[in-house]
This record gives C-alpha cells, structure tokens and sequence, in this order.
C-alpha cells in the first residue's frame, strides 16, 4: 500500500492522528495554462526575468518526490509520463495521479482568454487507458505504467442546463473509470460565474450539490476523496461531519502569503479537514521544500502557523534566498474564509 492508502484506510475507520493529514502537491496547471504553469524562474535575489522551463519544472518535481513529505504529486498525464521514464517514483511512497479532466473553468491560466467569464463547462483530454497501461486496451491485468489515481473536477452554477450537462460528463467519466479500474478524487468548485447567491449560500449550495451527485453512486465509483474550496467552519464542519465515509480535503486557492499557506492547513484539519491540495501556493514559494516541510509540521500540530512563517523566514535567510514579502507582511491572513475563521478562535 502507498502511504495514501494506508492514511485513508485509517481516517475512514476511524482511527485518524494529525500525522495522518494528506497533504498533496497540485503541478498539473499546464493542464490549464501554457508557459505560466511552470511559475517564475527566480534568482536568489528574488529577480526573475523568465518562467521555467518544462524540464526545469519536472526536476522541482523530482526534488519534491524525493523528499518524501507530500502524499500525492498531482500532474498532466504527458508531464507523469516523462517522470515515470526518469523513474522518479520508482520505490516512492509518493502516489502519482494525473488531473482526469480539464473543465473550461480550468482554462484560467491562459494569457489573454476570456474563456473563465462564461460558466463552466465539462471537457476531457487524457485517456484513462493510455494513462494506465500506455496503451489503448483496458485489459485490467496488465500492470499500471502511469497511475490508477486521478482528479476529476466539478463546477455548478446554479443554471439546470449547465448543472446537467456537468452531472452527466461524470457519470460518463464514471463509467469510463470502472471500466478500467480507475480510482479518481473529486473536486469541486464554487460557482465560477455570478449565480446570485452569496458566500454563505453558495458555500450551502456546493455542499448540497455534492451530496446531490453522489446520492445515487455506489461504493465502488464512489471518489476517493473530495477536494473543496474552504468556505469557513462552518460549511467545512457541515461537510466532514454529515458521512465518515466522505473524506473531504480543500484546495489552495490563490497563493495569498505564508500565513495564508499555514493557516489555511492549520483550520481545515481542526475543522474536520483531512487533506489539503495546493498548487500555486507551493509552485510560487520561494523555496517549495521549504514550504512542504512546514506545512507538515503544522498539519501535525508541532508548530503554529504564525511560528511556522517565521522558521520558514528564518529558513530562507539561511539559504540565501530573499523572501518576497516582508515578514511582517507574510505574517498577515489575506483571504476573507480565513480571515473570519481566525477572528472567531480570538473571540
């Protein structure tokens, strides 16, 4: 078993520890972006003048893998497909997954679209077949080359057409997947477009629709996991607590500061959260095994996520690298969720 797999083995039969909180690397933002996907190539000085280059962006995958501290390296499947020819996750506790489809709501990291303006709409490029064996034959006997672990992603936006036609692309998906023994974790999105309804309705509103589309699936299509936008507490607590077979985690967002980085860690896991899945806010650090290994310790509860902006300073200054915030303004929470959910514990 992975090191995934034996952690949801436990959360799911109730035996959860804070060592057991999942944390994942999302690097699969060329499956939405083009050249911006691999973030800035920066000096030590904090210049850059260049983003990198793919293979520069494979090898920060590489050094990630071989650190050993996230759960899952979420890529493209062309860009896992190289790793596994470089044998980065050979004897790698690490579970490679690819992202399993690329809604229009994904395309966000285009230069100059307007594509993210309209609601979102379902779209799949990689093929489960290709992705397992390398081949197109969904022969369950031949071994994985690739992964059998993918993301699948969700948008509702409170229009029936739009709402249907995502419900019925994953049924499509699920049946893909069963057929080639294909375990995937979903991800859903708020609404990407105006649908008037406010923070609290509309975090009301995900929650619902999640429950929704997974009112009439099985165990054995069941996700692996889900992965949500942190709405507050509240909508989190909801979420966790309604079914302990439902293991939720959030995504990262935008990559805000540190203190964003670590707080936001800190209150999914006392709110019921079990995984937390980044892209931007690791792929933009300035140092990503840095900031892996500091999210580790906060999950687990060993440092504050105050205290960890400052090691994690205190970690730069040693290797030279000039940060690129202050850390007074690094020790500042930017994002409104988090925000509110730190002024409720100082209540």
């Amino acid at each position: 078993m992975t090191r995934l797999e034996e952690k949801l083995a436990r959360i799911r039969a109730g035996q959860y520890r804070r060592s057991d909180f999942v944390i994942a690397d999302a690097k699969d933002g060329d499956m939405g972006s083009g050249v911006t996907a691999t973030a800035p190539h920066r000096g030590k000085d904090g210049s850059w003048s260049r983003y990198r280059t793919r293979a520069e962006f494979l090898d920060q995958i590489a050094e990630i893998v071989a650190q050993d501290v996230v759960d899952i390296m979420l890529v493209s499947a062309s860009n896992l497909e190289l790793l596994q020819e470089r044998g980065v996750f050979a004897n790698s506790r690490v579970k490679p997954a690819i992202r399993a489809n690329d809604a229009t709501d994904c395309w966000g990291g285009v230069r100059h679209q307007r594509y993210t303006r309209a609601p979102s709409r379902p779209h799949r490029t990689a093929s489960l077949p290709r992705i397992m064996h390398g081949g197109l034959d969904p022969d369950p006997t031949k071994p994985v080359t690739g992964t059998d672990l993918g993301l699948y992603s969700m948008t509702f936006v409170n229009d029936v057409e739009m709402d249907l036609a995502a419900g019925e692309a994953f049924a499509a998906f699920r049946e893909d997947a069963a057929r080639n023994g294909f375990k995937y974790f979903l991800e859903v999105f708020n609404p990407n477009v105006d649908c008037g309804l406010d923070r609290a309705a509309a975090a009301e509103f995900v929650n619902d629709n999640i429950l929704r589309v997974l009112g009439g699936v099985t165990k054995a299509d069941r996700p692996q996991f889900l992965k949500i936008p942190f709405n507050g507490p509240a909508a989190l607590e909801e979420l966790a607590s309604f079914d302990p077979d439902l293991v939720v985690g959030v995504l990262g967002g935008g990559a805000g500061t540190t203190r964003d980085t670590f707080e936001l860690i800190a209150q999914t896991e006392r709110y019921g959260g079990r995984l937390a899945l980044f892209g931007r806010k690791i792929n933009l650090a300035e140092s990503q095994t840095t900031i892996v290994a500091m999210m580790r310790r906060v999950a687990e509860g060993d440092i504050a996520p105050d205290e960890a902006v400052r090691a994690y300073h205190a970690t730069l200054k040693t290797l030279g690298i000039t940060p690129t915030r202050s850390l007074e303004d690094d020790l500042v929470i930017t994002e409104e969720p988090l925000k509110h959910a730190a002024q409720r514990l100082a209540a």
